[in-house]
């Protein structure tokens, strides 16, 4: 195609996206043409190529490696070039940092020199062999004797990484680990925080187990629901929202100590905390309470602070988190009296109502004291736990599945542990008579018909498994993507998401809608793009 014939196809002038689009088209035909020119010497798209080491194993064992000349076989992505006449450097990235390439004319011949230097592109993946040294300047690097395409890149990379805005990071996560080392390190990072949970667990007697994600009632917490339907068995299906009333069915069944770490799904909204999607660890032991689950969130929050933190501290943005020291503890109504000036517990439901309102709390048709509480405690008191605090004996009709309260009336044996002003655990002394269980459920059952969507559903089947005895047990669940947040400074739960739930791109939201949502992403990416720049 001739300039003229370009030129002729672009867009108008005042069509940027047009002309962004024909200049991205140009240069993937660009590309394609030196992908046709490579492979003229060499196949396309080989099927393997073998590495004798990775980056690290090549910083690892660079003496050895530089005074016997072995020969180093190493791939991955180009990430610049710099030409100076018969040579060029290179560094390429493998998935474990970058190393320097060289490549000199006089050893590789003209004819793979030109190709190196003309038809690889920025991005392409190649393969090269050649033996270590150390330029002048200590850089360390391999000489190259031979290399081969193995992957053409016919779209460009960003020019740098800071062009990547926070959403493109999280809609094109490939671009993101492809640019960035430290999203690398991120992402291998929450591997090693999720292997240790298991250690953990697995030291103390757990046993790891697995549970449906597609159920027939969705139960074990209060929220809404994704709906499916399977078309074999006719029927509607949710996606579960806890894992809880399975694993106590396995408590019922004789296994005393049982934990899973697992997706659940809420259909709700999302901000800095909250995906959807997302994991969570939850565990069960036989003959414990919430005491004893107090000690085994403590014990492996401290674990995780001196494998991952420094002198038992975490460091999450501008605080420094002390695992070292015994959590705080407070009661739940007490926090809420402290931070209302008010005996909440004595005001009734009307009276609370108004409280909640007159401190910006949205009360919705329908919303049960239950969700007035909890509001109210989410918008006064919990930005104000910065460390480690065990909020305990909550409200009744908050915790349809805890335990009452063995010295104090009205409230259950519950704790939610509290780190930088979110929720990081949520534990009960579990319920286990089922007659009250089938009263705590009916009452949730009053709700949902009260217009409650998030109210718990009553579960026949788990009721007649509690019927068969279910011993006194202590249960508690993780979240596991806050938790990874906390030990990796990441202020968005979209930072420590791979593929996090995003509106698809070119999508208007309809008027009304999410609005304080998209309020609070805006925001929250404002903040994230500052301190990345920063």
């Amino acid at each position: 195609m001739s300039d003229q014939q370009k030129d002729d196809r672009r867009k108008a002038p005042g069509d940027d996206r047009g002309a962004a689009t024909q200049g991205l088209e140009n240069i993937i035909a660009g590309r394609e043409e030196k992908l046709a020119r490579l492979a003229e010497a060499a196949p396309a798209y080989p099927y393997r190529f073998d590495r004798t080491h990775r980056s690290h194993e090549i910083r690892a064992a660079a003496t050895t490696l530089m005074e016997s000349q072995e020969r180093v076989r190493f791939a991955g992505r180009l990430m610049a070039k710099r030409g100076m006449g018969k040579t060029m450097f290179a560094p390429l990235d493998d998935e474990w940092g970058r190393l320097q390439v060289y490549f000199k004319k006089d050893d590789l011949g003209p004819e793979a020199f030109k190709r190196a230097q003309k038809l690889l592109d920025l991005g392409d993946v190649i393969g090269v062999e050649g033996h270590l040294f150390e330029t002048r300047t200590g850089e360390l690097t391999i000489h190259v004797e031979r290399f081969e395409l193995l992957a053409k890149a016919l779209r460009p990379l960003p020019e740098k990484y800071h062009d990547m805005s926070v959403e493109l990071k999280s809609r094109r996560r490939h671009l993101d680990l492809a640019m960035n080392l430290e999203t690398r390190e991120r992402f291998r990072r929450r591997s090693a925080i999720v292997t240790e949970l298991r250690r953990h667990l697995d030291e103390a007697g757990f046993l790891e187990v697995e549970t449906p994600a597609l159920q027939p009632l969705y139960g074990g917490a209060t929220a809404r629901p994704f709906v499916t339907r399977h078309n074999a068995l006719d029927m509607e299906l949710y996606l579960r929202i806890a894992d809880e009333l399975y694993l106590k069915r396995l408590i019922v069944g004789g296994l005393d100590r049982v934990y899973e770490i697992a997706k659940d799904f809420r259909n709700e909204g999302m901000d800095r905390t909250h995906n959807p999607e997302f994991t969570m660890l939850e565990a069960y032991a036989a003959y414990w309470d919430y005491h004893d689950m107090m000690d085994l969130a403590e014990a492996l929050l401290r674990r995780l602070g001196e494998r991952f933190g420094e002198d038992g501290t975490i460091t999450y943005g501008e605080h420094t988190i002390d695992v070292s020291r015994p959590f705080a503890r407070v009661r739940f109504m007490d926090a809420l009296v402290e931070a209302t000036g008010e005996e909440v517990g004595a005001l009734d439901d009307a009276a609370l109502a108004d409280l909640a309102r007159s401190r910006g709390v949205k009360i919705k048709p329908g919303m049960g004291r239950d969700r007035v509480l909890d509001e109210l405690f989410s918008e006064l008191v919990e930005p104000t736990l910065i460390q480690p605090t065990f909020v305990m004996d909550h409200p009744k009709e908050l915790s349809p599945l805890a335990k009452d309260h063995r010295e104090a009336e009205g409230l259950v044996e519950r704790f939610e542990l509290f780190v930088c002003g979110f929720e990081l655990a949520n534990s009960f002394s579990e319920l286990n008579d089922p007659r009250e269980q089938r009263r705590r459920f009916e009452a949730q059952m009053t709700l949902a018909a009260a217009g409650d969507d998030e109210a718990q559903q009553l579960d026949e089947d788990f009721l007649e498994a509690m019927e068969h005895g279910m011993p006194p047990t202590g249960g508690i669940g993780i979240g596991v993507d806050r938790l990874i947040m906390l030990l990796c400074d990441c202020h968005s739960i979209r930072d420590v998401l791979l593929f996090p739930a995003m509106r698809p791109e070119g999508r208007q939201e309809r008027p009304g809608f999410s609005e304080d949502w998209q309020r609070k992403a805006d925001d929250d990416q404002a903040a994230d793009q500052a301190g990345q720049e920063a």
